[in-house]
């Protein structure tokens, strides 16, 4: 075990918003530029953000919240994340806290092997053009590895090319090649991308077509993370729930999800809440790693849930979750956004794996809040608090009225901006 802070500080939550950054900074020996990057006062500036899209006018702000608890691969991490949904936070370092009954998370990531997709029409023999294009192969990725020397002396570049044959598709058939491209720390799509360009006038070349589209793939199956996690079952009772009884209905729940499309779009949604918090966190694309991530369910022909559940044979509960995560430390916006250097530094990751593998560990923590409460007291318990505490700001409240709203409308287990506003008049 790491001998580095721990991640368990009980009494977190209780704590103000510059106790926690104190007791985070301290620990985890954040400088204070990357204190006042969490917080908000050294974040991105409007004329940094100017650069970074078009027709910039301003920006837009969501809390970063920290996740405690965790032990990934034996090592301490406190995670940010950045959502605007009440309870994933909380409910991530809960199940994290129940983990650390067991090992923790275990956590695995591929090498960066990422997808370029060349299109190529009007070729008059594909089986042909297949064949020229692969005896080719060893040439045409050599010389996309001059475009990028550098990348290439740190391990990365073209590994392989691929060809695929789409017979029957609206535009009739079609020859697709793919190009394997390990991006090293960076997402990569820029990279990449410039890889396709290059190749396309060869390939046509050699297959006699028209090369049309050049673009990266999101489904990054070739960059998949794996986490998994163990809980004794004695460590899952509470109130009057067994340890056995919250194991099984946790099974029974994801069972659902593994049988049935239109609950598994909802199952694994909740697995995308904790992901894409850390993916935002950390200024990486959290629409290429949601594309990928559903696309991946979808695999087998049939959309279903990406994490599995079980009982192992000394009853404890088993949990396993893989999806493709395309993520980088380096370049984009991980570069530019203050908060997302930040991120990085608090995490204390060196490598876009190691990255990958907080994440996808976060997902399967989240998972397990999901279907706990779902098995369990009902989802909307969780939610009551923080959710009433919005309809009290929305009716007008502010300072200590917000909790003296709140509180009234959920002892009366009435949250509506109707009753905010009801009981805000009668406090005046």
């Amino acid at each position: 075990m790491s001998t580095r802070a721990s991640s368990r500080i009980p009494g977190f939550f209780k704590r103000t918003r510059q106790e926690r950054l104190r007791i985070m900074a301290d620990a985890f020996h954040l400088d204070p530029e990357a204190i006042q990057a969490l917080e908000g006062t050294g974040g991105l500036k409007p004329d940094q953000a100017e650069h970074m899209i078009e027709n910039v006018v301003g920006m837009y702000a969501l809390p970063i919240g920290i996740a405690t608890n965790f032990i990934i691969n034996e090592r301490e991490v406190l995670i940010p994340m950045v959502v605007e949904e009440p309870s994933i936070v909380a409910g991530a370092s809960y199940m994290a806290r129940l983990a650390r009954a067991g090992k923790g998370f275990l956590a695995q990531a591929d090498p960066s092997h990422m997808i370029g997709q060349i299109q190529l029409l009007d070729v008059p023999d594909h089986e042909q053009a297949r064949t020229a294009i692969l005896a080719e192969k060893q040439t045409l990725l050599q010389a996309v590895n001059k475009l990028d020397p550098v990348l290439v002396e740190l391990g990365g570049g073209a590994q392989d090319l691929e060809v695929r044959i789409l017979p029957d598709t609206p535009a009739g058939a079609m020859l697709v090649v793919h190009l394997i491209y390990d991006t090293c720390d960076a997402m990569g799509a820029n990279a990449i991308n410039t890889a396709v360009e290059f190749l396309a006038p060869r390939l046509e070349a050699l297959c006699n077509g028209r090369a049309h589209l050049r673009i990266l793939s999101n489904l990054s199956d070739r960059r998949l993370a794996h986490a998994q996690v163990c809980i004794p079952a004695a460590a899952l009772a509470f109130d009057d729930y067994s340890g056995e009884d919250v194991r099984d209905g946790i099974i029974e729940a994801w069972a659902f999800a593994a049988a049935d499309p239109y609950r598994a779009a909802t199952h694994n949604k909740g697995i995308m809440n904790g992901v894409d918090a850390v993916v935002l966190a950390t200024g990486n694309d959290w629409r290429a790693v949601e594309a990928g991530a559903h696309a991946y369910a979808a695999r087998s022909g049939r959309y279903t849930s990406l994490s599995t559940w079980e009982a192992a044979d000394d009853g404890s509960l088993c949990g396993r979750l893989t999806l493709p995560l395309a993520l980088g430390i380096i370049g984009g916006a991980t570069r530019v956004h203050p908060a997302a250097r930040a991120a990085l530094a608090l995490m204390q990751v060196s490598t876009s794996q190691e990255l990958a593998e907080i994440t996808v560990s976060v997902g399967l923590a989240q998972n397990l809040a999901a279907l706990r409460a779902l098995a369990t007291e009902g989802i909307q318990r969780g939610h009551m608090s923080l959710h009433a505490r919005q309809i009290a700001i929305a009716a007008g409240a502010s300072g200590d009225a917000i909790r003296a709203v709140a509180e009234q409308m959920i002892l009366e287990k009435t949250i509506n901006l109707e009753r905010a506003r009801t009981i805000l008049g009668a406090s005046h």
